[in-house]
């Protein structure tokens, strides 16, 4: 019966995991970048070990799926696609190395392939995707060496893979750093202590150390700028508050869902009874606990923060759900069951016009993210038609410039390297290290690209400069406009700048252009 019941679960992984796949593979003809997803393809443009967000390894990826340059939003979003679809699997192989069966490791498949946070939220280029699975491979590795002959060849390459993994998912995020927390701590238990006299565990530090060489020589030539972007520049209003615990509560609640938190805490109840009783439940305990401890106190305390970023605690009780006693059928029907109507849910949102009709008149497209997501293939246009009139009219290169970094981003994510693009934000960003202000300020003609989220004026912002030309884009979505994004021309007040306009026009064109969005 047991082995029935097993055999049933993997064949529904097998069916779910087909059906994400294919939507997935939809969306990935039909939207661009959200706005985070623009920077990070933006990165590949830009080889560096770290940026002001991440260290670099996402930009790598990034890189790698645009053959050199910045991808497509279709390319990055077919491979995110699927990498997405094969973190389930990694999971339920880290399940089996921590001593699970095959049919009991189908649990941690399905929690892994329903639960919002991930089925979801790794469909984008995001470092979150390559922390996932490098997380998830350091348990599988850790736990398989706790279980191996400390003396044996098998410890010796697990524990090697662990430090990779741990490694390469610390260049993802540095919160991946924390995966050293439950290495520790289980390796240092005295019935591990025969482990410390070979030469596994040193092996392995020296191999985590090795990845991270470039990214911190970087990180300290640069003086620390991550860790000035993080932890100073973004927290001018931090301080504990009710407001940072309600968005912490709020974000679990929604991104993972009342029924798998509460699938979480069974399990991570049984994990924690058995921390002691041997090397993996222990491992497996401090793999939870100690990322949950720093990263739900960052959130706390930065109003800055995002609930995902507490993500990778449950990892661990994901693959101690293989282990621990099963869930009651209720409990797993109410996970399977939310799990699957939200994905349903995300997938129309962003896919299909429903929530315009539902909400009617109540709905705000300034509050829809899914719009970062359509306004850019209207917006590339625009720009790009704007770029080649300023190119021809005024035989210069114009300098692309936006008013925030989720502008700028778009911009050169789209351009590649046909132009160089400069930000005029308030708080310091990558593209002042790419293309600093005292340089774009020296540019005669300049275009500047904003959209319908910021109030203002691009000749208030440079009044030094005259404005020759303004075009713009309304985009729609059944047939209402939820976005609008202007390109102004912007040259300097000098005769010099002025000449090739004199014999063509006495002043400043208009263009306008309506199109439709991906939904029209």
């Amino acid at each position: 019966m047991t082995e029935a019941r097993g055999s049933s679960a993997l064949r529904a992984c097998v069916l779910l995991s087909a059906a994400l796949l294919g939507l997935r593979m939809q969306l990935s003809a039909r939207v661009g970048f959200g706005d985070a997803e623009a920077l990070y393809a933006a990165y590949a443009l830009f080889p560096q070990p770290g940026y002001l967000d991440h260290p670099g390894l996402i930009g790598a990826l990034a890189r790698v799926i645009g053959n050199g340059g910045a991808p497509s939003p279709s390319s990055a979003h077919t491979a995110t696609a699927i990498l997405a679809t094969a973190v389930p699997w990694v999971g339920l192989l880290a399940a089996r190395a921590a001593g699970a069966a095959r049919e009991a490791a189908a649990r941690t498949a399905l929690a892994l392939l329903l639960v919002p946070e991930i089925a979801v939220g790794l469909f984008g280029l995001t470092p979150d995707l390559p922390l996932a699975l490098a997380w998830l491979v350091a348990l599988g590795a850790g736990a398989l060496a706790l279980r191996s002959d400390p003396r044996s060849v098998r410890s010796l390459l697990a524990t090697l893979v662990f430090a990779a993994a741990a490694g390469l998912a610390t260049l993802s995020k540095v919160s991946g750093g924390l995966l050293l927390v439950g290495f520790t701590v289980a390796w240092l238990a005295r019935s591990e202590r025969a482990r410390l006299r070979t030469i596994a565990p040193w092996a392995a530090l020296g191999v985590f150390a090795l990845l991270l060489v470039p990214w911190l020589a970087w990180e300290s030539s640069q003086g620390f700028p991550l860790l000035q972007h993080r932890l100073v520049d973004s927290q001018e209003r931090a301080g504990f508050s009710l407001r940072n615990l309600g968005a912490l509560v709020g974000g679990q609640l929604l991104y993972v869902t009342p029924p798998f938190l509460y699938g979480a805490f069974v399990v991570g109840r049984d994990l924690w009874r058995r921390r002691d009783a041997d090397a993996v439940s222990r491992f497996l305990w401090w793999s939870t606990l100690g990322p949950a401890l720093p990263l739900a106190v960052l959130c706390l305390w930065s109003r800055v923060a995002e609930p995902h970023w507490l993500a990778p605690a449950y990892l661990a009780l994901a693959v101690h759900a293989a282990r621990a006693p099963a869930l009651s059928r209720g409990v797993v029907r109410a996970c399977v069951g939310t799990g699957a109507a939200v994905v349903a849910l995300a997938f129309a949102w962003v896919a299909t016009d429903w929530p315009l009709r539902l909400l009617g008149e109540r709905y705000r497209p300034r509050y829809d993210l899914a719009n970062d997501l359509l306004a850019w293939g209207p917006g590339g246009r625009l720009l790009d038609d704007a770029l080649a009139r300023a190119t021809s009219e005024t035989l210069r290169a114009a300098v692309v410039i936006g008013p925030h970094w989720i502008v700028c981003a778009q911009a050169q994510a789209h351009l590649g390297a046909r132009a160089r693009v400069g930000c005029n934000g308030k708080r310091p960003d990558d593209f002042d290290r790419w293309l600093p202000r005292q340089r774009w300020l020296e540019e005669p003609v300049l275009l500047f690209v904003h959209d319908s989220r910021f109030d203002l004026e691009p000749a208030r912002e440079l009044p030094d400069r005259m404005v020759t030309e303004v075009s713009r884009v309304d985009v729609r979505r059944s047939g209402r406009v939820v976005r609008t994004i202007w390109v102004t021309r912007l040259e300097r007040l000098t005769r010099d700048a002025l000449r090739p306009l004199d014999a063509r026009r006495p002043s400043a064109r208009w263009r306008q252009r309506d199109e439709a969005g991906a939904l029209q």
